[in-house]
């Protein structure tokens, strides 16, 4: 049959992509057409992100696909990272500038929070794990600050909403990324207004929430114009980049909660796809989150803070002028000495700091250990204390699920590191399937391929995905020196 192409706008929180998905029934392959720069702009003291930039990187991106694929293209939909929001008026104007989650503006918002409504309750109310990153806390310390934006707000947001808004006028958020942030009950499948009236949160912004795979409505006029596309359908994928990514993940074992994921980039994304959500005292207990996924599906997952480590230490020796890319940096941590330096990659100290290395020499020297002393120790650090921290999770996972996990499939990105691919492996004693590295824009093609009509279930995606994927495959190995390893992990980090 031939080619259909599907538009899909992958946004994370260093770059941007416009990717054409070309679906010939069978397969899917991917082109990239345009590739725009992201990340925080610091003014006046805040982090905040350029949103009418991103929105110039998409408009460039359509553009591109006109002139390359003309009438093949069918539909296009946004993907980004969760929390983050836009509020907008009642006439559709843009109020403030969206705030960036690492803003330092959150901090002790959860102990604010827990005055008035316990912890218990919160949990109960939404299932989703406690981060000072949440849409909640961002909000109470925004609804704090400027309390005149929400006495002007008509809605509110989320990131891919906007974009949304942007490409058809859409004023509705999608339901996996509406999950992430920790205004939505993961029971009731609605907005937890009675613990947003508790918090003294404007209940009135939240709006409409629709399902992945919603048509939202036809391109605007003015954009088909300028970007040369016909009025195509504007489809909600799972608009979370996670849930798209995890739409994307290779099993043949789908409806079983045999298998685990890591979505592995910035964040390490660590969890089981379930039926319902897990909101046992076990779980508040663990601090896990239950996140929206396709056709009524749960993400029980834990947020580890992931490659950020990694990125960061090199930004720090790029500052000091030694730019070396992450190919180089990994194999200098491959030769470095195993398990010199351990530390908890979700310590706060870890979150936004102004030198890694100079945080994680600190964390080491706090601990009792020697601090990494060249570019291959901290990296070496920061991978073995990260499949270290996944094997945590993956006992916490199999507790709170009853279920034994087999394998484990790496997603995305971060699965282009082969030497974290194998750390993985040998420390969680499981066997790791690692691809498709662009799981995330898999997924986000594929469903709006699946709204189109050329697909009908998530089996079938799936199906899809191995079809059009080189996967990879590690087996467990040094199992003696991890299990040592990992007792002293332990020690270190408490339990935590």
């Amino acid at each position: 049959m031939p080619e259909r192409c599907f538009l899909g706008v992958d946004i994370g929180a260093e770059s941007g992509r416009v990717m054409a998905g070309l679906f010939d029934g069978r397969r899917v392959r991917l082109e990239e057409l345009r590739r725009f720069p992201n990340g925080p702009v610091v003014i006046g003291g805040t982090m905040r992100w350029n949103v009418l930039g991103l929105w110039d990187g998409i408009r460039d991106g359509l553009a591109q696909a006109a002139g390359r694929f003309g009438a093949q293209v069918a539909s296009v939909g946004v993907d980004t990272w969760g929390v983050d929001y836009v509020l907008m008026s009642a006439r559709d104007e843009l109020l403030g500038l969206p705030w960036h989650y690492r803003d330092g503006r959150t901090r002790g918002r959860m102990a604010d929070a827990f005055h008035r409504v316990p912890r218990q309750e919160i949990f109960a109310a939404t299932g989703l794990q406690f981060m000072e990153i949440n849409t909640l806390y961002q909000l109470l310390a925004a609804h704090e600050r400027d309390p005149e934006l929400f006495a002007a707000a008509d809605r509110l947001l989320l990131m891919p909403d906007f974009f949304h808004w942007c490409l058809c006028g859409s004023r509705v958020v999608e339901f996996t990324n509406a999950t992430t942030t920790q205004c939505y009950s993961a029971t009731q499948r609605e907005w937890a207004y009675e613990l947003l009236k508790k918090l003294q949160l404007p209940t009135h912004v939240f709006p409409q929430v629709v399902e992945p795979g919603t048509k939202l409505g036809p391109l605007r006029e003015d954009v088909a114009k300028s970007t040369g596309l016909a009025r195509i359908d504007v489809t909600a994928p799972a608009t979370h980049d996670t849930a798209a990514a995890v739409a994307a993940v290779p099993t043949l074992s789908t409806g079983r909660p045999d298998w685990a994921y890591i979505s592995s980039g910035t964040w390490s994304l660590m969890g089981l796809e379930v039926p319902r959500a897990v909101v046992t005292p076990q779980a508040l207990a663990r601090n896990v989150t239950n996140e929206g996924g396709l056709d009524g599906t749960w993400r029980l997952l834990k947020n580890i803070m992931g490659l950020w480590l990694v990125q960061e230490c090199r930004r720090s020796f790029e500052r000091r002028g030694g730019a070396i890319d992450y190919a180089e940096l990994t194999q200098r941590a491959s030769a470095a000495v195993p398990f010199r330096s351990l530390v908890d990659p979700d310590d706060p100290s870890f979150l936004n700091p102004e030198d890694m290395p100079a945080a994680i020499s600190e964390w080491c020297r706090a601990s009792g250990q020697p601090a990494p002393e060249d570019e291959g120790q901290f990296v070496r650090c920061a991978l073995e204390s990260l499949a270290l921290k996944y094997r945590r999770v993956l006992g916490w996972l199999e507790e709170l699920s009853s279920t034994r996990v087999e394998t484990i499939h790496i997603v995305g990105g971060g699965t282009q590191n082969e030497l974290l691919n194998q750390f993985a492996a040998n420390a969680c004693g499981r066997p790791v399937v690692a691809g498709p590295v662009e799981a995330t824009v898999l997924g986000n093609v594929l469903v709006q391929a699946r709204t189109a009509g050329e697909l009908a279930t998530l089996a079938e995606i799936r199906e899809v995905v191995r079809n059009s994927s080189e996967l990879a495959r590690y087996e467990p190995a040094d199992a003696a020196a991890w299990d040592e390893a990992w007792e002293r992990f332990e020690r270190l980090c408490g339990g935590k």
